[in-house]
């Protein structure tokens, strides 16, 4: 497993190097936009950088399979090829628009629908429960709405990384400590080939970092975010079918801050009459940067902004760790992740609104 990191973290590297180098062409297309929080033209195809590290790892664990190097990290050819086409499927999606900005959401919308529905198809996904007595009746009842619940998922949570992903090193530093935390929970069920599936896309995000956070020389972009969710989307659901003393809340918990955040936009903007697809400023982490994170005074106004942009990104970090923390301590106790994911989303609903009302305590400002 820790060849495996290590290959596919630089395997990434070396392909988000090349892409830095010859991709400044591209970023000069980019005109203002509200979310824009940067100075300079930067390239935002780090997906496509991760994808090729993914590539790598997926493919060295079949060749090494065949060759008996991994005896205990065996996967089936066919299980790599359909991860890895659904995966880039969806990365192209998302470049596409990292490319031409031209691609309408509604059009990302299907495509990574369609992704969805062939994962769930090709590897027999379902979501078997979700510890809830009356639901996890109706699952037994009608196998359909379980693999309905999958494709949700699967087509949910990259649009759900897409939405966090706002400032340097936030979205990506996110994706590399949920993975780690899915890797360590599949350790400890045995599942030691869902664990190096998912370990490959933490060495990917690592080598991302390296150029991502603090210079701010490459972005994710829409493919990096579509990478990220739909492999983990994949990896939890089938972490739970496999092992029933797996929480179905556990993947929920983990991944509760993108997914909350995503919930909670959309009741936002239907509030106020807005359709969800606009975009806004209005994101926690975006009023993190503007309400929180003092002005930094230099000369330099790009520099400026970089350290305010990077000095946003660490609140975030902790935010997210009080859902992967719970989720990590008590991934097989169902009562107490629905009490952990409850106690965040009142904890978020009420931090949003005292930034909004201008409630901060002074301590947390800087």
């Amino acid at each position: 497993m820790l060849f495996l990191l290590i290959l596919s973290c630089a395997s990434s590297f070396v392909a988000c190097a090349l892409l830095i180098r010859y991709g400044k062409s591209h970023s000069q297309r980019y005109g203002d936009q509200v979310q824009r929080f940067h100075w300079g033209h930067v390239p935002r195809v780090g997906g496509v950088g991760m994808m090729a590290g993914c590539t790598v790892g997926w493919a060295w664990m079949v060749i090494s399979d065949r060759l008996h190097l991994l005896n205990q990290l065996r996967i089936p050819t066919e299980t790599a090829a359909i991860l890895w086409s659904v995966a880039l499927l969806t990365v192209t999606a998302g470049a596409i628009e990292d490319l031409t900005q031209r691609l309408r959401a509604v059009y990302r919308l299907l495509l990574t629908t369609g992704a969805a529905i062939l994962a769930v198809w090709l590897l027999g996904l379902s979501v078997p429960r979700l510890g809830l007595p009356g639901v996890d009746t109706l699952l037994a009842m009608y196998p359909w709405a379980g693999a309905a619940f999958a494709v949700f998922a699967i087509c949910g949570l990259p649009h759900a990384f897409n939405l966090i992903d706002g400032y340097n090193g936030l979205a990506g530093t996110v994706a590399l400590v949920c993975c780690f935390a899915l890797a360590y929970v599949a350790v400890q069920v045995g599942d030691r080939q869902l664990a190096a599936t998912i370990l490959v896309l933490a060495g990917c995000t690592a080598g991302f970092l390296v150029w991502n956070y603090p210079r701010g020389l490459l972005f994710a972009g829409d493919g990096g975010a579509y990478l990220w969710g739909v492999v983990m989307a994949i990896g939890s659901i089938q972490l739970v079918m496999r092992h029933p003393q797996v929480s179905p809340w556990f993947p929920l918990v983990l991944l509760l801050y993108p997914v909350w955040e995503t919930m909670f936009s959309i009741y936002r903007k239907a509030a106020r009459g807005i359709s969800p697809g606009v975009a806004d400023a209005l994101h926690f982490h975006q009023l993190i940067y503007r309400r929180i994170v003092r002005r930094v005074f230099d000369d330099d106004e790009a520099r400026r902004m970089l350290i305010r942009n990077n000095r946003t990104s660490p609140y975030l970090w902790g935010f997210a760790v009080l859902t992967v923390t719970p989720a990590v301590l008590f991934w097989n106790n169902t009562l107490v992740l629905q009490v952990c994911a409850l106690a965040f989303v009142t904890g978020y609903v009420w931090a949003y609104t005292s930034i909004i009302r201008f409630k901060v305590p002074k301590w947390l400002r800087r």
